[in-house]
């Protein structure tokens, strides 16, 4: 289905369009959540508040790329949710993993530019140290779970996951951003 048609149906409050979008995205929607939250039950209201939030997001907003909309939805969800569960006693997968981004520092722009940039980082890279990278930081895996996924050991994963944040921080850097 055209992300386009699935938007317009959204702008125009045609419920259809929140079916397709759970058919289109809900197993997107639900391993994004899965991977933050670690619970199906959590992962599953997480998704459905999705469907909400976008509902009521569009209009005003009306994104190019939904499918990238609807996952930063998701993501944000469940991160909200893993935190407002777990504000006394933090699992270490999204916490360290948020942390080891905090050496990076954090870029003077816009959202935009900022996308730029780590995407033309991530184009630079190895697809498989761009895919690593990603399933780290935006979905949220943990190391252990990306070094059985590619048969490395947890040592390399993270060698792989340092030097790519240094290389972005000298990107960082070199566009003049901090």
């Amino acid at each position: 289905m055209d992300e386009s048609l699935i938007v317009d149906l959204l702008w125009r409050r045609s419920e259809d369009a929140l079916t397709m979008c759970a058919n289109q995205f809900g197993a997107y929607c639900h391993r994004i959540a899965m991977n933050v939250l670690h619970n199906g039950d959590d992962a599953d209201e997480c998704v459905n508040e999705t469907w909400l939030k976008v509902w009521n997001a569009i209009p005003p907003t009306k994104p190019t790329k939904l499918r990238a909309f609807i996952g930063k939805v998701t993501r944000n969800i469940s991160i909200n949710r893993y935190n407002s569960d777990h504000a006394q006693k933090r699992a270490r997968t999204v916490e360290t993993a948020v942390d080891e981004l905090a050496d990076i520092p954090a870029p003077q722009a816009d959202d935009n530019e900022i996308t730029h940039i780590i995407n033309a980082f991530l184009r630079a890279e190895p697809e498989r140290s761009a895919d690593i990278f990603i399933k780290r930081y935006w979905y949220l895996e943990s190391v252990k779970g990306i070094a059985v996924e590619y048969g490395w050991s947890e040592n390399r994963v993270a060698a792989l996951l340092f030097r790519m944040r240094e290389r972005l921080k000298l990107k960082i850097e070199r566009e003049g951003l901090i």
